[in-house]
């Protein structure tokens, strides 16, 4: 499991800065652009919601446990 969140936050992190490259590149046909960058962004959030609900869900079903600090400390 460790290796699946890892892997999505380098998708993640690899997509936002697909949208940032494309956000400061020039280029004459800006509507192409924005519509790249647009996608771009949506992946991302696309998959930053996919991460949080597989990490919900291996949490609930018990494949996760939580190791923090404890809430007395």
């Amino acid at each position: 499991m460790k290796y699946v969140v890892i892997l999505a936050f380098v998708a993640i992190v690899i997509s936002l800065g697909l949208a940032f490259l494309l956000m400061i590149r020039s280029t004459s046909n800006e509507k192409t652009r924005n519509q790249k960058m647009a996608l771009a962004l949506a992946w991302r959030v696309g998959l930053s919601i996919a991460l949080f609900a597989s990490i919900l869900l291996s949490w609930k079903l018990g494949l996760i446990q939580p190791s923090g600090i404890s809430a007395g400390q």
